[in-house]
């Protein structure tokens, strides 16, 4: 089965053909990056007109690609959810249209759950038994949880306010690194002293929270309180010590968490998804764990893109799901967020 996955929750335009839910035979990612740089962040009117105008032609290079016509293909997947809500209803509008007038099935897809399957595409190599930890990580989302099946995941842990990919973008917005930001930080890391601030890790001591997470206070501590935690007496902040020790310590607030679950659960495999995944840090220190074996997509599939969406559809597809064509998007998903206490 060879089905059409087209992903549009931000601000990537993506579409691609994958072959029996793991041959990737085509991945076209139209980024609109360039054009929300200059705002320090993605603009939501912004990024829904720009899918309206990018995303027939994305799809047409994704078929062009993959040597295919409507005609050769078995089925559509779009992301319906979490998102930017103009956003997914570009890419999802899209999909139900190109279905049903060529009488294709049509699933709508929960893009967090397409993140965890991204290792299961056959350009990686990587395939986890299940039980495993699942960690997203992005610019929307904090989420430990146990993954039982391609579709079936318990959230065991998220964040209470900030994802950590938000806190990223928000420091980097701050002290002027770039945008994305954290590939702004991780690049300005790599010759950063990690010790140069030790920042505070969060303590959630109200209420049940073995497996969350929280960064409002640690962005808060290097934006307005950066004196406060200098731990060597140099005369100069240099922006890669900021970057570095901010960096370690975002990562280190996850990983306390995961490695929390991991002990709890007996689970030794985790798999990683999502933007923040490519996070040099974030690998080296799972490297580290030999104990534990933790997969992570290529860098290409880490952020969103149509190729994850194809391949998790096509486990829907096969299953004999479908979606009705009055399916809707939404912008969040329940329990991907919690409040405090």
């Amino acid at each position: 089965m060879k089905i059409l996955g087209i992903e549009s929750s931000c601000d990537e335009c993506a579409a691609a053909v994958v072959e029996n839910g793991t041959w990737v035979l085509s991945n076209v990612v139209a980024t609109q990056i360039p054009f929300h740089a200059k705002y320090n962040g993605v603009v939501p009117e912004l990024a829904s007109r720009m899918h309206t105008e990018w995303i027939d032609g994305v799809v047409r290079e994704a078929l062009e690609k993959a040597s295919l016509g409507p005609a050769d293909l078995d089925g559509v997947a779009a992301t319906a959810h979490p998102g930017l809500l103009g956003s997914l209803l570009v890419g999802l509008s899209f999909a139900k249209a190109f279905a049903w007038a060529r009488g294709l099935p049509f699933i709508a897809i929960n893009h967090m759950l397409a993140h965890l399957y991204a290792p299961r595409l056959m350009a990686t190599g990587a395939v986890t038994d299940y039980p495993f930890l699942g960690l997203l990580v992005s610019g929307g989302h904090s989420i430990i949880c146990r993954v039982d099946d391609f579709d079936t995941i318990t959230v065991l842990g998220t964040t209470i306010d900030d994802a950590v990919g938000e806190a990223f973008d928000k420091v980097s917005k701050y002290y002027g690194f770039g945008y994305p930001g954290g590939d702004y930080i991780d690049k300005l890391a790599k010759t950063g002293d990690s010790t140069a601030f030790r920042f505070p890790l969060p303590s959630l001591h109200k209420g049940d929270h073995p497996y969350d997470v929280s960064y409002s206070g640690l962005k808060t501590a290097v934006i307005n309180q950066l004196e406060q935690f200098r731990s060597k007496n140099t005369v100069t902040v240099r922006p890669e010590d900021i970057a570095a020790s901010f960096q370690k310590t975002a990562v280190e607030i996850l990983l306390r968490s995961l490695f929390r679950a991991a002990e709890d659960t007996g689970l030794s495999a985790i798999v990683a998804g999502g933007g923040v995944a490519a996070n040099s840090y974030l690998r080296s220190r799972l490297a580290e764990r030999t104990d534990l074996r933790c997969v992570f997509p290529p860098l290409e599939y880490c952020g969103d893109n149509g190729a994850m969406i194809a391949g998790i559809g096509y486990q829907y597809l096969a299953r004999g799901d479908r979606s009705p064509l009055s399916v809707t998007a939404s912008a969040r998903v329940q329990g991907f967020r919690k409040k405090y206490p």
